[in-house]
């Protein structure tokens, strides 16, 4: 029987209008210590994302570029500069941290996995994609 593990995870979200605290849920970031994981998946739906936005103007260019530096942080990519040489749970942790940007993410919530990878993508099919 696979070991189950505790995880953790966060949903990322772009915030087209952050005075009118409207989003569009684009990612999820799962860290899970004991297993040695520490995971992303993106997907941006720039319709809904600029349906949101109304008048104001969105850089939506900009955003996918900050979500790719989010997957190089998550993977530890050396394109990430410093952040990326952090350790799993430092990268996780920073990943994870409050903003008030156009990119905001969740409360940080938990679970229990034998399969992290699996649940990633079952929170992306969930949360973003579904």
């Amino acid at each position: 029987m696979p070991e189950r593990r505790a995880f953790e995870y966060a949903v990322v979200r772009v915030v087209p209008s952050i005075a009118r605290e409207e989003f569009v849920n684009v990612g999820v970031v799962l860290f899970s210590p004991a297993a040695g994981f520490l995971g992303c998946q993106f997907a941006t739906d720039t319709h809904r994302v600029r349906g949101l936005a109304g008048p104001e103007r969105l850089d939506v260019e900009a955003v996918t570029a900050h979500l790719r530096a989010m997957r190089e942080v998550c993977a530890g990519d050396p394109a990430a500069g410093p952040i990326g040489s952090l350790s799993q749970s430092e990268r996780f942790h920073w990943l994870v941290a409050p903003r008030s940007t156009a990119i905001q993410v969740s409360a940080v919530h938990g679970g229990i996995t034998d399969d992290p990878a699996s649940t990633l993508r079952h929170l992306f099919q969930t949360l973003v994609a579904g």
